[in-house]
């Protein structure tokens, strides 16, 4: 059996190549839609992948289970869940393909698997138990997506956080503590192959380990230990749950209608600078920064966006870019492809065209104007506060804000703030702060696109000598 556990940092998402080596036989379980990638590994193993299969319909990114099918590679997919959490685009299509309920079997060579239906984090969430035919004749592990984590369980809010189903979350927490009261009677010696890790916004605290074991996660999991009783477990895992960015409604709408086939990745074209100016400038055309935070304050083009090529770069493009918007970047030659993958994997397709820093610097150095964005930090933002024409917006989760914050600050969660942004004072300048600057920097972007007057606050908030908490 061969087993390839495939890591996507900036989502934080797992992804798995499992292969029979006898048969030359491959499956991809929770594939992206940049499927090339997967199709390299098993071509390095010698493999063939004949079939895909998701555990459920994914919210922070988009499936590339439709990539699959259109090569005529057999699908497999939830068929639990009732009439709203279907594969939509599966049924009723030519696709080669077969919906699963609880306990339906299939197997790839002499790999066998068990579809476990564990609804709670969605309705339609399945667990495959993984059996190496070859070696034994009981399950090895769990592939467990977003039910079971390193240290933590999904999270059964998003249909309402995310997805607007309103009065759901709770219900989804009890529907949850019944699968993991189900999970507790599993063998402890199951491994446990989970679908995210730290860093994904799928839970609220992910471990950084890629793998886990049953027996483990009921002796050290939080979220499982809190499941002593059912409002126990209600209370401990809806406590605290950030909110997660609004495109994941979108990507859920996606991923059960049928997300667009990609094909190919997007090549962007390098432009000159005229070109590239007069595209970016045009209604629909987004410059998207891709540079460091302090480069970007320093100097930049007017309009532009900030999402600096690290890993929160996903959730800042998609928090702040629509599925229509053409895309033209700022960013190293290097990494034009990686930002590629990056954005057509929730959705952002249309990338259009970059220039370089270097474009940039030789443009500036010929006397070419560029906007900046003054940066300010927490002695001088005391000083500011002196004027009644400033207000302090602190654009961290609510749970961070709960926890302490600046006295009479507004608070937007940088993921929210497109959406948001007309609760905000436009005759008043904006000081934009977070934990480190970070998110306030990209904030402090968005908000001096849209008309706002900002100052962004390079500073840590532990510099702020009298925080308050809620």
């Amino acid at each position: 059996m061969f087993f390839k556990q495939v890591f996507e940092e900036k989502l934080a998402q797992y992804a798995y190549l499992i292969g029979c080596q006898a048969s030359g036989e491959a499956i991809v379980i929770d594939p992206m839609r940049d499927i090339d990638q997967y199709e390299k590994l098993a071509e390095e193993q010698g493999l063939k992948i004949v079939a895909v299969a998701d555990t459920h319909i994914h919210a922070d990114y988009l499936t590339g289970l439709r990539e699959f099918a259109e090569q005529g590679i057999k699908v497999y997919a939830s068929d639990e869940g009732g009439e709203d959490w279907k594969y939509e685009w599966l049924i009723d299509s030519d696709y080669n393909y077969r919906l699963l309920k609880n306990g339906d079997k299939f197997s790839i060579g002499n790999i066998h698997f068990e579809a476990w239906h564990t609804p709670g984090h969605t309705p339609e969430h399945l667990t495959y138990k993984v059996t190496d035919g070859a070696a034994a004749d009981e399950p090895m592990g769990l592939l467990s997506g977003d039910f079971i984590f390193v240290g933590d369980v999904g999270r059964p809010d998003l249909l309402e956080t995310a997805a607007g189903q309103k009065g759901v979350m709770e219900d989804s927490a009890r529907t949850l503590y019944d699968s993991v009261t189900d999970f507790m009677r599993e063998p402890e010696y199951l491994q446990i192959w989970p679908g995210h890790g730290a860093g994904s916004a799928c839970g609220k605290a992910l471990g950084a380990v890629p793998e886990s074991t049953v027996g483990y996660e009921l002796r050290y999991n939080p979220s499982i230990k809190a499941a002593s009783s059912e409002q126990n477990f209600v209370d401990f895992i809806l406590e605290g749950q950030p909110e997660p960015p609004l495109y994941f409604a979108r990507m859920k709408r996606d991923n059960r209608r049928g997300p667009k086939l990609l094909g190919d990745l997007p090549q962007p074209r390098r432009l000159n600078m005229d070109n590239f100016i007069a595209k970016g400038s045009q209604e629909g055309m987004i410059i998207l920064d891709t540079r460091e935070r302090s480069a970007f304050m320093n100097g930049h083009l007017e309009g532009s966006l900030l999402s600096t090529l690290d890993k929160n770069f996903n959730t800042v493009a998609g928090s702040f870019l629509h599925e229509d918007d053409t895309i033209y970047m700022v960013i190293d030659e290097l990494r034009v492809e990686e930002a590629v993958r990056d954005l057509v994997r929730i959705g952002l397709d249309n990338v259009a065209g970059y220039i370089t820093p270097a474009d940039l610097a030789v443009y500036h150095d010929k006397g070419e104007q560029l906007d900046r964005i003054e940066s300010i930090d927490y002695s001088q933002t005391r000083q500011e506060l002196n004027s009644d024409d400033v207000a302090v917006l602190d654009v961290r989760k609510a749970t961070e804000y709960d926890e302490k914050h600046i006295e009479g600050a507004i608070n937007i969660a940088h993921t929210r703030l497109r959406e948001r942004m007309d609760e905000l004072p436009k005759k008043r300048t904006l000081l934009i702060h977070c934990e480190s600057g970070a998110r306030a920097s990209v904030s402090s972007a968005l908000l001096k696109r849209n008309g706002y007057e900002v100052k962004w606050i390079d500073d840590h908030i532990d510099n702020w000598p009298s925080l308050v908490k809620n």
